[in-house]
């Protein structure tokens, strides 16, 4: 027996128990607390709750200080985690980057976690907070309902690929981080040496048992790859990684989209594994990246912000 298979055995007896889950989140934090440097200074950061009859939806909302007064473009920003773990908290670096370089505000959204609360929560939790801003209630807090944009990593990049594909008329542009595009088939096809542990297998095993809880694994809420019309998606910009179990499918879903005349800026980073904008202490990518994706939200999202800047920058004659 190789080393690999000793692995694949010991994974395998793994028999995680839901309220570990905590203990899981609590150790991602602290890694993330290590490993993540200080984001830039921000003009405003806001936590507030957005009202729900039952479950009212916690946001943080980033304002950073090249944003504009009045209310402006505004990314809804949905963390990973796999739908169980990480928190506004965990990505606040990410969104502190993304601000600051596009110089437009994020709201970060804190939907419920399964196991305690199971699909389809989480996507009802984001579906929610973006009806929200689209309905025009955010306005006294900057954000502008007819500039929007969505976007997410790995678990948020799953429910912002769907709420892309649902709200596509609605929205300027959309942000895929080493998305989670489906859940159907939890091996890859073709499984490289960085397969070898089948840690990813593991790990999604897990989503399957207590997020999806039984739900149809076709249904375009938990796997959007299998959505068949993508026409009119707003521009997006979908990052994936060469050692990162999640390559192929976020991959397939550019090709899906370019076919369907989508505009898409693909970059894939070939050296870096899944989740590594949360870890900027150790990945210098995970400081240069969220500024280039900056500078597509501002091209994206931003241009009639910058329309609106250059009236009100008239050179009066002397």
């Amino acid at each position: 027996m190789t080393l690999a298979d000793d692995w694949k055995v010991q994974l395998e007896k793994m028999k995680l128990k839901p309220d570990q889950i905590y203990t899981i989140h609590n150790k991602i934090r602290t890694l993330t607390n290590k490993f993540d440097l200080p984001g830039p200074d921000m003009r405003d950061i806001l936590d507030f709750d957005v009202p729900h009859t039952h479950f009212p939806v916690p946001v943080r909302l980033y304002v950073p200080k090249g944003a504009s007064r009045e209310a402006g473009p505004t990314l809804v920003y949905l963390h990973g985690g796999g739908f169980v773990t990480c928190s506004m908290d965990s990505h606040d670096g990410l969104c502190l980057r993304m601000a600051d370089s596009a110089k437009l505000r994020i709201l970060s959204v804190d939907y419920r976690l399964a196991p305690q609360y199971p699909f389809p929560a989480g996507p009802d939790d984001c579906l929610h907070v973006l009806k929200w801003a689209l309905s025009g209630a955010g306005h006294e807090y900057g954000i502008d309902n007819k500039r929007l944009g969505i976007g997410g990593d790995s678990a948020g990049g799953n429910m912002a690929a769907w709420l892309g594909q649902q709200y596509r008329k609605d929205l300027q542009t959309q942000i895929l981080l080493y998305p989670l595009m489906q859940m159907a088939e939890i091996k890859p096809q073709k499984p490289g040496p960085q397969d070898m542990l089948q840690l990813g297998v593991v790990a999604l095993k897990f989503v399957t048992k207590y997020y999806l809880a039984g739900a149809d694994v076709k249904d375009t809420r938990v796997s959007p790859l299998f959505e068949k019309d993508l026409k009119n998606i707003p521009p997006t910009y979908l990052l994936t990684c060469g050692l990162d179990p999640l390559r192929a499918e976020g991959r397939l879903y550019k090709e899906y989209l370019e076919s369907q005349g989508v505009e898409v800026e693909y970059v894939h980073e070939k050296a870096m594994p899944h989740g590594f904008l949360n870890f900027s202490r150790a990945f210098p990518k995970a400081r240069t990246l969220p500024v280039e994706i900056g500078t597509f939200l501002k091209r994206t999202l931003g241009r009639s912000e910058e329309l609106t800047i250059a009236k009100t920058e008239t050179i009066l004659p002397d």
